[in-house]
């Protein structure tokens, strides 16, 4: 099968700095069609609060990319060779039009989904979720698993602004887009605004796994539970960077601290096999605060990770209906 689809260029041929920089060094496509899985960047950062810098994600995330292989060491899983996969490049932002960006977003994502592409989006900061579940989620409302130090689930912020990356879980079960008792969010942590901040997350249905939580009971354990929450409907993944630990992951706009390490957030993705993914995004990798790459490449690896997931979500279906 591997011949019919699109393949990365080969490192033994062509090193790895040289060469246009592509997610996983794939081919850029120009549309979604004929894809299964589309590789897309939103280098958007319009609903940041405080640290700026995640627009410059994408392109980061690129490069550290090239450093994937084929291969999944653990699940065996070659990607290319089940799915049809393209980096289909960035979508139409605006950086001083918090609105409009929104809408532009939401315009390119609904372009890969009505064309019968799986998305995988590297923001951008978490508020560019919003507009892309207003396209996955327009004919019925999604699950959500949600990895991240922050619940997102406020509701104002600076005079009663709606729009910020610290409220788009908010704004989406508002709109219908997400089912709130389909939604559970992982290794929340840190200080907050105020001693209910998260109630209403969990008024709504929203299962909120904090990160003491986690550590008292482990991967496979939160995993068994989210693989519930989640069932076998539709269900959206969307994964923070700095829910790692900004030890390892330090380029983002809101470290905190006592977060995940690298391999823990790789265990939890390997633990989505199974969950009826619909689209993902790997979001807050923020450039300028990074050291070494560090960030964009456990950004690269959460990327693939997920990347593997889906894939074999593709063809596994494939094989059920090979026509």
């Amino acid at each position: 099968m591997s011949g019919t689809f699109n393949q990365p260029i080969d490192a033994a041929e062509v090193p790895r700095f040289a060469g246009q920089a592509t997610f996983m060094r794939l081919p850029v496509a120009n549309t979604a069609e004929g894809l299964d899985i589309a590789l897309v960047g939103i280098p958007w950062d319009g609903g940041t609060t405080n640290r700026a810098g995640a627009r410059h994600g994408p392109r980061e995330v690129r490069s550290q990319s090239s450093l994937m292989r084929r291969v999944h060491h653990v699940s065996g899983t070659e990607p290319y060779s089940i799915a049809n996969i393209a980096d289909v490049g960035d979508l139409s932002v605006n950086p001083i039009d918090l609105m409009d960006g929104l809408r532009r977003i939401e315009a390119g994502m609904a372009e890969i989904v009505a064309a019968g592409a799986i998305p995988l989006a590297v923001g951008g900061d978490h508020l560019t979720t919003l507009p892309v579940l207003r396209a996955v989620a327009k004919t019925r409302p999604v699950g959500l698993i949600h990895f991240d130090a922050h619940s997102d689930t406020n509701d104002t912020y600076f005079g009663g602004n709606p729009y910020t990356h610290g409220t788009p879980f908010r704004r989406a079960i508002e709109e219908g887009l997400l089912n709130p008792t389909r939604i559970v969010q992982i290794g929340i942590r840190g200080s907050v605004y105020d001693p209910g901040e998260h109630d209403w997350a969990r008024q709504q249905g929203v299962r909120v796994i904090y990160m003491e939580e986690f550590v008292t009971r482990g991967a496979s354990d939160v995993m068994a539970e989210a693989r519930a929450i989640a069932g076998d409907h539709p269900t959206y993944v969307t994964f923070d960077i700095d829910s790692i630990d900004p030890s390892m992951a330090p380029g983002t706009g809101t470290p905190e601290v006592g977060g995940f390490t690298t391999r823990e957030a790789q265990q939890m993705i390997r633990l989505l096999d199974g969950v009826n993914i619909v689209g993902a995004d790997v979001v807050e990798v923020a450039p300028p605060f990074d050291l070494a790459g560090m960030t964009a490449l456990a950004g690269a690896t959460m990327m693939f990770e997920l990347l593997c997931v889906i894939a074999k979500q593709v063809g596994d279906r494939r094989q059920k209906s090979p026509t």
